[in-house]
């Protein structure tokens, strides 16, 4: 019996030397990307596999999936030109109200990285890079009253296809939170949306809360090659334990 598809969701955020999870350097990027290339692992996009899920075709064996939270600029300065060269989709998460801007969120570096404007995700739009929403302000979802909640899932997604003149149908919840009312405010308007969770996709995988392989825990070379090998569950099966450990103290969350 042939074994379901495996999907592996890449998580970035910038491309850049800052030392912090949040980034990853270029030179280790491009070497990621090399790997890649070199295993023959098919690269393909979100609608790719919504369309699998549905029926409408089929995924070989391993495949991977690559994204990217916030649209920093150095997207467009470091990562598209390597993806471009290799002819890999990718797919951006915007928070709509930062655009050209820079972060000024929980977590935000200092001093903030700069995020694209309208004009670069414009023209990433129309060469091959598909954007998606993160909400338009990056909250934490799970902290809104329900109709800020709303406005945050649906007006983002308005404002993107506003300016791209293409369908948004793919998310990303800052932080990766979204409980169940999050849930079903996405759920109404999107197709997919990604979280944190460390582990690799299957069909079967939750729609509306995608697990992701965050790349800065692949800086090693050795390590990322292994995987793409095929064997690195060892580390997999350890990196997902410290993670659920994490979680495990964050408190809940009341929505009022």
């Amino acid at each position: 019996m042939s074994k379901a598809p495996i999907v592996d969701i890449l998580m970035y955020h910038s491309i850049a030397t800052d030392d912090v999870a949040t980034a990853i350097a270029p030179d280790i990027f491009k070497a990621q990307m090399d790997a890649v290339e070199t295993s023959g692992t098919p690269v393909i996009t979100l609608d790719d596999y919504v369309a699998a899920r549905n029926g409408e075709k089929s995924l070989p064996p391993t495949s991977i999936i690559i994204t990217f939270d916030d649209a920093f600029v150095d997207f467009q300065e470091q990562a598209f030109p390597i993806l471009s060269e290799k002819g890999f989709p990718a797919t951006v998460y915007v928070p709509t109200g930062c655009v050209g801007g820079t972060e000024n969120w929980r977590g935000a570096l200092q001093p903030p990285r700069h995020i694209m404007n309208w004009s670069d995700l414009e023209h990433l739009a129309a060469n091959g890079i598909q954007l998606g929403s993160h909400t338009i302000s990056h909250p934490d979802l799970n902290e809104l009253k329900t109709l800020d909640l709303i406005e945050e899932v649906r007006r983002s997604k308005q404002t993107l296809e506003d300016r791209v003149g293409k369908e948004i149908n793919h998310f990303a919840p800052p932080y990766g939170i979204a409980d169940y009312f999050a849930r079903t405010a996405i759920e109404r308007l999107y197709q997919t949306s990604v979280g944190t969770s460390f582990e690799r996709a299957t069909l079967e995988s939750d729609i509306i809360d995608l697990p992701r392989l965050e790349m800065f825990y692949f800086k090693k070379m050795k390590r990322w090659e292994d995987h793409l090998a095929g064997k690195g569950k060892g580390y997999m099966t350890r990196r997902r334990t410290l993670r659920q450990a994490r979680e495990a103290v964050n408190r809940p969350w009341e929505r009022v």
